[in-house]
């Protein structure tokens, strides 16, 4: 088993980081740039940083916020929000970012995701899905931050991404997001039993168990948090030692406690 990695989440709307519950009721927690810095220090596997306002706004990528940010980040990189074309993709990987983030734009022109894994691997393109339960019992593709309704179908849009070039699947639950109950565990199941790329589980996360819980039960490669490590004294370090106690392989840059 390859080692989970733990991935702090940053959302990003106009001046600063903000966070919600079920993608609505924006919370500002704070700047960008200390944030980066204090993860730094937590030994982190990697950042997401998903600019939340700018598929709604119709604005490129902020490149020369994206350039400072990338400055302060010692870990992979990856920028999200607003993404439409690969001149944009080149833009923010000259800027710093290591992986690009591809969301809205996909359902429109799902060619880019093959562009952007034609041009710089598959490495380089996290699809992220935002899903929500449906009457059917199965779970419905949401884009511009989870506010309109695709129509797609999770596993099938999932398969066409991984088809497209996607080299990992960062999959959201809206219907558990920002209340720290638990992963949807049934949503990530399903997911990374149809794809044979990573999933990187996120919405949801409230302590060490939920973590355990999604790549125990669910299979996920990696696991995402945002809330948990805001409003909470639990930290990435603390998810790590979590899950290397229940045996799960995890990339450790402390002496692990006996």
């Amino acid at each position: 088993m390859l080692k989970v990695r733990v991935i702090p989440t940053l959302l990003w709307k106009q001046f600063g980081l903000v966070k919600g519950t079920r993608f609505d009721s924006w919370r500002r927690v704070g700047p960008v740039l200390p944030a980066i810095k204090v993860y730094n220090q937590r030994d982190v596997d990697e950042l997401v940083l998903v600019d939340i306002a700018a598929n709604t706004t119709g604005e490129p990528p902020d490149f020369e916020s994206i350039a400072d940010f990338s400055q302060e980040c010692f870990v992979p990189f990856a920028v999200g929000g607003g993404v439409t074309n690969i001149d944009q993709v080149q833009k923010l990987l000259r800027s710093g970012a290591d992986k690009i983030v591809v969301n809205t734009a996909a359902y429109s022109s799902p060619s880019l995701v093959t562009d952007i894994a034609g041009r710089y691997g598959t490495q380089c393109v996290v699809a992220s899905i935002d899903a929500m339960r449906n009457l059917m019992g199965g779970w419905t593709c949401f884009s511009h931050s989870g506010s309109r309704d695709t129509g797609r179908e999770v596993v099938d849009w999932s398969r066409e991404l991984e088809d497209r070039g996607a080299g990992e699947i960062l999959i959201t639950s809206i219907d558990n997001d920002g209340l720290m109950e638990g992963y949807d565990l049934g949503l990530i199941e399903i997911v990374s039993q149809s794809v044979n790329i990573p999933i990187i589980a996120s919405g949801g996360a409230g302590n060490y168990q939920h973590m355990i819980e999604a790549v125990t039960q669910s299979g996920a490669s990696a696991v995402a948090a945002a809330s948990m490590f805001h409003f909470t004294e639990q930290t990435p370090v603390g998810a790590k030692e979590a899950m290397r106690q229940a045996g799960i392989p995890v990339r450790l840059n402390f002496a692990p406690i006996q």
